[in-house]
């Protein structure tokens, strides 16, 4: 199977590489529960410099990060540290001190009033919070431009004390709630979250290669960012996360590469346990992965800001349902993917899954803006669904 799928999977990272408006480069891998069955990459990491893509190159991984925030909360919940439905503020006080917003008056200052309940960690983890993203909602984009609320990407603790978008609990809507799990754990732990991080998840899995202080060492096998212009072609962009990030932000602060997310990947298709230590108990991994949001479900995302994300969901007109802390497709997937499968992805273009059903998972990572850019999200699917059909076919024989 590994050498039928490699052919296949090597000819899709090479033609969305290649082909139409294309992507820099591309790495990509597959993995079963033991190892790694694919390892691809193909292009530049940079078009305006020599340096070819290789699976050992370093990417900003952006959302793909919340995964590992919610593996540390899980961890503590396990010990009997982190009660889900007590207030969030007991463990990260600053919560306590957010508002809803209910629009804007008409000398268009913000509107607030005192949240109906109390933020869980619970909600912070389903996305159900409060929480937005200025990139994917008007009020907070209005914030943005008319008052000064800074970007996440500033990895400012002023970033997240944004107002809540609606009363706790009452929606989903895709935000900055995990980056408040990450002020939730380093409550408890007395640590930052990195550290955290390094020493729980990373030290276990044997991630040697995944930090959020960004250094020459991540620097020399960087992957560039590239902003896709509106006549499709690719402009490079000098863009870093701050090195010395004032908060590690626990929803897309961390660098990595794709082997490193592979170990993470393998973790979870293992019932927790890792190469160096368990991760997590079985029981807690079949707890966090089932939907978590009851008769909630996970909406499309809207590009409010265009040049850092376009109108975006996966698999329109089916079900898709949240855990602690992934998606859930609710139907089998048009890729092949079963129904209860894990997935999500990162601003740049990074996508994943994990189908413990099968006992596969798999990574797909470009460095482009906006979100939802086609070439890379067309190959991502074209990459899955290669993956499938061998499959389908090895079971069929």
């Amino acid at each position: 199977m590994c050498r039928e799928f490699a052919v296949d999977a090597d000819a899709i990272l090479n033609e969305t590489v290649s082909t139409g408006p294309g992507v820099p480069g591309v790495a990509a891998m597959m993995t079963d529960r033991n190892g790694n069955i694919y390892e691809g990459a193909a292009g530049k990491r940079r078009t305006d410099k020599p340096e070819a893509m290789t699976t050992d190159t370093s990417f900003a991984i952006f959302s793909t990060t919340k995964a590992i925030t919610g593996t540390a909360a899980l961890q503590l919940i396990e010990e009997g540290r982190l009660d889900l439905d007590a207030p969030a503020k007991r463990y990260a006080p600053d919560i306590g001190k957010l508002q809803v917003i209910d629009g804007f008056d008409a000398k268009g200052q913000p509107r607030l009033r005192a949240p109906k309940r109390d933020v869980t960690t619970r909600m912070l983890l389903l996305h159900t919070g409060g929480f937005g993203y200025d990139f994917f909602n008007e009020n907070y984009l209005r914030l943005a431009t008319e008052h000064g609320q800074p970007s996440v990407i500033t990895s400012s603790k002023a970033a997240i004390m944004t107002p809540l978008l609606f009363d706790p609990g009452s929606k989903w809507e895709y935000g900055t709630n995990i980056d408040w799990v990450g002020q939730v754990v380093e409550g408890i732990t007395g640590k930052r979250l990195g550290e955290v991080f390094a020493e729980r998840i990373f030290k276990p899995l044997g991630m040697a290669n995944t930090t959020f202080e960004i250094n020459d060492t991540v620097r020399s096998k960087l992957a560039g960012m590239h902003a896709r212009n509106a006549d499709g072609s690719l402009t490079p962009m000098d863009f870093e996360l701050p090195s010395n990030p004032e908060v590690h932000m626990g929803g897309h602060g961390l660098y990595s590469t794709v082997g490193d997310y592979m170990r993470f990947i393998r973790m979870w298709l293992n019932d927790g346990n890792g190469p160096h230590g368990r991760v997590l108990k079985a029981e807690t991994v079949m707890m966090a992965e089932k939907n978590h949001l009851g008769d909630l479900k996970v909406t499309a995302l809207p590009g409010v800001i265009k040049s850092l994300s376009n109108d975006a969901e996966f698999f329109p007109g089916q079900s898709k349902s949240w855990s602690f802390t992934f998606m859930v497709n609710d139907e089998e997937a048009p890729t092949g993917r079963p129904a209860g499968a894990l997935g999500w992805a990162g601003l740049a273009n990074l996508f994943y899954w994990i189908d413990r059903q099968n006992g596969f998972g798999g990574y797909w990572a470009t460095q482009i803006l906006p979100f939802g850019d086609p070439a890379s999200f067309t190959g991502y699917m074209r990459f899955e669904t290669a993956f499938y059909d061998t499959l389908h076919r090895r079971k069929a024989a």
